[in-house]
């Protein structure tokens, strides 16, 4: 059972986030804080009372929204201050991304830095005044305390709050002015603007470990795709090989989970060893996408090995029975020896007695010596000395290493490890869990869809390729309003609320792309074209040009942003663009080619000025740049010459190309409507064949495999 990592409060209260379905919410329904959900009854009382605004924005896998809570919003004290002065409203950052983003432009422009759990005081008219992250209850090693920060803002609204409102005024018309993003129609993508988001990553690339950027490490997966575009495109080694240097070790490193499988948030050091540990599901979609992306490059085990890793992790630990996958898991939970005690990587630590004592004094030797296990434990930083004696695995000894340590073969090493992390695994699911967050977002679950789709080709896998269909049945069935055709955001508990944002429809339209090219179901393709209509309608910046990411409906949203950044989760602006360029290639329509072209107009100032912020865009715009290759498979879909023919096709990295099947049929029927030319791709002589063309401009169809890698190389 995932169970909650919370310490009892034995719920002396309960407060009104009682009646939510978020488990952030939930986890925060028995503070003595007299908290509101975002709605008119909170801002009602705000203005009735004339008082302010504490809005704290977190998510339920958050380890520090966890230590404040229980430092501060259980703390009577606290709370009496908040109660008495303030109207206190606490957001689910996953659920609501438009109110986030909103307050976190503000902060980020406010401080310089952003995070969660986010604090931010309002006025009763919900404009920001002021705002940090973490605050401790009391002052703490030169950083004020909550208690203090509460009772000077209470005193100076109380004293003076003419002033704080004209100061708020200001800060939204700073926002408007900076969300506004003017269309360069001038302004086109260029091979030297690849280039520069090429050498400002290169730039931050660090040599030793990996990664581009120091600690804390983040995984970035977008600035990964780039790269591999980036030498697709261009040959450059250094590309390439910065990014699978950084793919290796943070495969080796400790944000990996060597055996559970999936992959942490982040490292908190330079090497990867120590993550916080909550495990969200759009990192878990974006690394398989980079790991089976340097498979195709390289065909190393070491790769497609990982990639299966992370989706066998997802498979058994963050799917639902009707093929849903949850948000993430927390990184907290109770202490296996001490259940009244939470801390975070409780579940996932070892002390090396504990893999003596499983494993046996030889193998554990063998075991501790790869993984570099030690008797004092192996983490050399400990700030909160959370990790005592205590052990994150990490490879420190190739297998080839280990077996001339101990007189044995790779091969039986890796046999010998294989068993032993088997064996942990059993015995670690005896532990207290980590709770899991087990809402479905539509757009997260989008990623995820996407992720098992392409390694479904890529690891010619049948198992994730139904996998990603019935996730993707599960979002039109529980998160797809029939009368208006619109998305909605999220589903748990049998409750299915809050219209989709921008980033719900992108992710879902490329899951159902990337579904199509997988399936050949022509109904994906439909469904795409059908949803992108939609997101145009409800999202389309009809002056400027790109996507909003919420339709403007909402009174309480101030300022609707434009979100062009391309961070944890990629911009769905960028995601757009590249949709809407494949569209185009598969059904020859000029329009969507031109929509693209105007979010390229758009976001030109912000790629030119920090191209190395929006690397999927650089990706998209490499895909313009090009013109990519169409290959037509003709045949039936589930025969064995044409599964032959995808396999060699799916064994090549060509990141700009779409697939297409003519299976003489519907699927065929359905493409054929929109390219005329499409009913001439046939069969020869009843075999499989292959169309490669650029533009429609086609090599000699060809039965022959031999041939087909031949063209598909040249291609290149």
């Amino acid at each position: 059972m995932h169970g909650s990592p919370m310490a009892s409060n034995e719920y002396r209260y309960t407060n009104r986030l009682a009646q939510e379905n978020s488990p952030y919410l939930l986890q925060h329904a028995h503070n003595p804080v007299d908290w509101y959900s975002w709605g008119a009854d909170a801002f009602k009382k705000a203005r009735l009372q004339g008082k302010p605004i504490f809005l704290s924005i977190g998510y339920s896998t958050c380890h520090w929204c966890h230590v404040m809570e229980q430092e501060s919003f259980e703390n009577l004290e606290i709370a009496g201050i908040l109660n008495d002065n303030f109207v206190s409203i606490k957001v689910d950052r996953e659920e609501r991304p438009d109110i986030d983003s909103v307050y976190m432009a503000f902060l980020l422009a406010a401080t310089g830095g952003g995070g969660w759990p986010m604090s931010v005081w309002l006025t009763p008219d919900l404009k920001p005044f002021a705002g940090g992250t973490y605050f401790p209850p009391e002052e703490h090693q030169g950083n004020i305390g909550l208690k203090n920060v509460l009772q000077q803002i209470a005193s100076a609204w109380q004293k003076d709050p003419a002033t704080i409102i004209a100061s708020a005024n200001n800060v939204i018309h700073q926002l408007l002015k900076q969300t506004a993003l003017d269309t360069d129609a001038d302004s086109a993508p260029s091979e030297s603007l690849l280039e520069a988001g090429y050498e400002q990553i290169k730039g931050y690339f660090e040599p030793q470990y990996g990664g581009f950027g120091g600690a804390p490490k983040f995984p970035r997966p977008v600035s990964l795709s780039f790269m591999l575009r980036y030498y697709a495109r261009t040959g450059i080694k250094d590309a390439l090989d910065m990014s699978l240097f950084t793919l290796r070790k943070m495969a080796d490193g400790g944000m990996h989970d060597h055996i559970g499988g999936g992959f942490h948030r982040y490292s908190v050091d330079n090497f990867w060893h120590v993550p916080h540990f909550e495990k969200m599901l759009y990192d878990q979609a974006q690394l398989v996408w980079s790991y089976a992306e340097a498979y195709q490059i390289r065909h190393e085990k070491i790769y497609s090995e990982v990639a299966r890793d992370i989706l066998e992790y997802v498979l058994r630990d963050m799917t639902g029975s009707n093929g849903q996958f949850y948000t993430a898991e927390n990184a907290d939970s109770a202490v296996p020896d001490n259940p009244t005690k939470i801390s975070e990587g409780a579940f996932y630590v070892w002390e090396q007695q504990e893999i003596e004592a499983a494993l046996g004094m030889e193998t554990a030797g063998i075991f501790a010596y790869h993984y570099g296990i030690g008797q004092k434990g192996n983490v050399l930083n400990d700030p909160f000395n959370e990790f005592r004696n205590k052990n994150i695995l990490i490879i420190r000894h190739t297998l080839e290493e280990t077996g001339r340590m101990f007189g044995k073969s790779a091969t039986e090493i890796s046999d010998l490890l294989l068993d032993a992390r088997l064996k942990l695994r059993d015995i670690r699911a005896l532990r207290p869990r980590p709770s899991r967050d087990d809402k479905t977002i539509t757009a997260w679950n989008a990623l995820m869809i996407s992720a098992f789709a392409r390694a479904a080709q890529v690891l010619d896998e049948p198992r994730y390729l139904a996998a990603a269909l019935k996730a993707a049945a599960f979002i039109e069935s529980h998160l797809s309003d029939k009368n208006s055709g619109k998305l909605l955001r999220l589903h748990r508990a049998g409750v299915t609320s809050i219209d989709g944002f921008v980033d719900d429809y992108a992710y879902f339209i490329q899951s159902l792309i990337d579904l199509y090219e997988a399936s050949f179901d022509s109904i994906c393709l439909i469904r795409a074209l059908e949803l992108q209509e939609k997101q145009d309608a409800l999202f389309w910046d009809t002056d400027r040009g790109g996507y909003f990411s919420t339709t403007g409906n909402d009174p309480s949203i101030l300022v609707r942003m434009k979100e062009e950044y391309d961070g944890a989760e990629p911009s769905p602006n960028s995601v757009a663009a590249l949709n809407l360029l494949r569209l185009a290639q598969m059904t020859d329509n000029k329009a969507l080619r031109d929509r693209a072209e105007t979010i390229f107009s758009t976001m030109a100032g912000r790629v030119q000025g920090a191209p190395s912020a929006m690397p999927q865009m650089l990706a998209a715009q490499g895909f313009y740049l090009d013109k990519p290759q169409q290959i037509v498979i003709a045949g039936a879909a589930l025969s064995p010459d044409t599964r032959a023919m995808l396999r060699e096709v799916h064994s090549h990295f060509i990141p700009n190309k779409t697939i297409l099947l003519a299976d003489g049929g519907i699927g065929q029927q359905t493409l054929a409507s929109h390219i005329k030319l499409f009913n001439n791709f046939v069969m020869i002589d009843g075999k499989a064949t292959a169309y490669v063309c650029k533009d429609y401009l086609c090599h000699p169809p060809t039965v022959d495999l031999p041939t087909l890698t031949r063209i598909l190389n040249e291609g290149k």
